[in-house]
This record gives C-alpha cells, structure tokens and sequence, in this order.
C-alpha cells in the first residue's frame, strides 16, 4: 500500500482569473496563498506501472474491493461515536457543526489511506482562513468526489440528494454534520436547501455544491445551473472553483468494484462576488464554469 506523503514547492509565478475589482482582488489574496502545483495536504505518487498490472488482475481487483468495502464499514462506525462525542460537546458554541462535520469528513481520508487502489492529491491555493465562507462548486465525476475533497483541510457542508440522508449510518453523520438536504425536481426542497444555505454561510461555514447536478454520462464538463452563482451573489460570498480530475475510474459506475486510480483536487483562485446583482448571475456561472473546464483540461494535459 502506498501511503500518503506531504511536500509543497513554490511557483515563481502564478495566474490570477480577473475579478471584478482590484479592491475584490486584495480582498481575496487576504484569504488564501498559493501552494503552486504541488500538494498542500495529502498526497501520493503515480500508480507504477508493475503496481497498476498487479492491481488490474480482476481476482486482486476483487478481492482488494472487499478490503476496501469492509474497512468503509468500519471506520463508519467508528467514526459515528466520534461525530456523536464532538456534536454534544460543541453543540453550545458551535451553532455552524463545523466541527462534527470536519470529524466525520475525516472518514473519507482514513478511507483513502487504507484503500489500496486509491491514490489522492491536492493541489492549488491554501485557505488562510478556514472559517471565511466560500460558496465552493466543483465538477461532477463520481461519487468519490466527495472522498477526494474532503481531503481539503477546512470544513464544508454540502449539499446532497435526499437518498444519502437515508443511509444508515452514513445518513446520521450527514445529519448530526448539518449536510444540506436536497429533493430534485422539488421546487419547495430548493427554497428549504437555499435558505439552509445561507444559515451555514451566515455561521461561517463553506456550503459545497457541485452545478451540474449530476455527472455526464461520458465524463465531460457539463452546463451549470444557476444556484450556486445565486446564493453566492445573494450573500455576497465569494466563489472558490475546484477541478477535480480521476474519480470518475475510483468508482466506475455500473461496478460495484473500486477502479485503480490517481486522483486529483486542484483548488482555484476564488471569485468575488462583491458589488455583483442578480443579473450578473449569468456572466458568474459562465466564467466560473470557463476557470474549471481550463484547469481540468491543463490537469489533464
């Protein structure tokens, strides 16, 4: 098993996306330093290509999945006490649960670290202040999304379908974490999940929404729905951009196999939502989906 390792390098230089102002841009380099494309939590080296033959053999394939199956389960109920334990103890100051939840996010990276054919890094910016709140969009390519990102070191609550609510187990920590529920199709779901999403914000706590909704069947960028850019511009909270690249083969769908993969997380420069109306919601969505596709397209390049 490869385990996870820590470094970080500079860049001598280092892009910016424009903001709206040059006041919007002091604003946000306050609030986050760049790491350059090096990692700035956990990471892990490429699969070798001797390690990537032995872990394709379906019958190690199979059985390493199993592995990783049993130990999900295990560290889900250890982590629920955990999560409980931390829920009453925070509960008279903590009215955001960002610490239950960042506990509870912590069973994805211990997941991670055990599980064989999996191999995850972050890169990009560092949040300085972990408690400024960020509307925080991602794209979309499987489940394992949600264990890659959490590997970030700062707390987000996210906003998930119903049915997740509905796991054991995983459904209580989401609730005891205040996850945002949210009923597709439902248009009295999306005003609950909107308004429950400025309370997180207004408590100083990141809300995580992916904008396409769901994958695409064929892995591409698909297009943005407008919610996300809305709450951002409504609260006047900036947007923080992730790319996230090789999850899609960690849990290939249709399989209940876990796929051999390394995967990526790159944090991008946030987008300030200052001074920006309703009928900048648009332009919002556009860019911050044009920010997205180029990284994903340089990740993989």
């Amino acid at each position: 098993m490869l385990r996870c390792c820590c470094s970080s390098r500079r860049h001598r230089t280092a892009q910016r996306n424009p903001g709206p102002s040059l006041s919007d841009h002091a604003r946000a380099r306050r609030d986050v330093r760049r790491s350059g494309s090096s990692v700035t939590a956990w990471t892990a080296m490429e699969v070798s290509p001797l390690r990537r033959r032995v872990l394709a053999n379906p019958a190690m394939r199979t059985i390493l999945s199993v592995w990783a199956w049993f130990l999900l389960g295990v560290v889900v109920i250890i982590d629920l006490p955990l999560v409980a334990i931390v829920w009453v103890v925070t509960a008279p100051f903590d009215k955001g649960r960002y610490w239950p939840g960042f506990v509870f996010r912590r069973l994805c990276v211990v997941h991670q670290w055990l599980n064989p054919l999996w191999q995850f890094r972050t890169t990009g910016l560092k949040i300085r202040d972990p408690r400024r709140p960020y509307v925080v969009v991602s794209n979309h390519e499987s489940f394992a999304d949600m264990f890659l990102i959490s590997h970030l070191p700062w707390e987000m609550k996210w906003m998930s379908k119903e049915t997740f609510f509905k796991f054991p187990l995983i459904g209580w920590l989401m609730h005891m974490s205040a996850d945002i529920k949210l009923i597709r199709g439902s248009k009295q779901s999306i005003v609950s999940a909107m308004r429950g999403a400025k309370d997180r914000l207004d408590k100083r706590v990141s809300v995580m929404i992916f904008p396409e909704g769901t994958r695409t069947r064929d892995g591409s960028l698909g297009e943005f729905k407008d919610g996300a850019f809305r709450l951002a511009i409504e609260n006047q909270v900036p947007i923080l951009p992730l790319a996230v690249v090789g999850t899609r083969e960690a849990m290939p769908k249709g399989d209940w196999r876990f796929g051999i993969t390394s995967a990526e997380v790159r944090v991008l420069d946030p987008i300030e939502t200052t001074g920006l109306t309703k009928d900048d919601i648009g332009d919002l969505r556009n860019r911050t989906r044009s920010v997205i596709e180029a990284a994903i397209a340089e990740m993989k390049a």
